[in-house]
């Protein structure tokens, strides 16, 4: 028996867009399932790559208390190639805030951490 793990991100409208961002960034099959009342709104949507990135994401409907908080999640891609690390660092930094620049640190040969334009905050390194 296995199990994996994917990041789950809520919005509030903007679900699409970061999803299609995400493609952008990191390749892959887009899925978008609109709510049935409000196509405008993702119900539920996931990002799939054969690289081995998977993103789930949704937007919290109005009838629904949604609060992106501070720090609520940070989602960590890491990779073996500092080449293919920096190509989605440099995808995500499009209007990011840089919380700390991609360089190499002491426990690994690159790291770096920002908030995208949809307010998620992403650590990058290389293993």
């Amino acid at each position: 028996m296995s199990i994996t793990t994917t990041t789950h991100l809520n919005f509030r409208g903007d679900a699409r867009q970061a999803l299609e961002f995400y493609q952008s960034a990191f390749g892959g099959e887009i899925v978008l399932v609109p709510h049935a009342d409000d196509v405008e709104h993702v119900m539920w949507g996931q990002v799939r790559a054969d690289n081995g990135f998977h993103v789930m994401a949704y937007d919290v409907p109005a009838a629904l208390s949604y609060d992106a908080g501070d720090k609520p999640v940070f989602v960590s891609v890491r990779g073996s190639d500092a080449g293919e690390i920096t190509a989605y660092w440099k995808a995500l930094s499009s209007g990011a805030t840089i919380v700390q620049d991609l360089a190499p640190s002491g426990w690994s040969p690159l790291y770096g951490m920002l908030k995208d334009r949809f307010g998620v905050t992403w650590v990058l390194d290389v293993a």
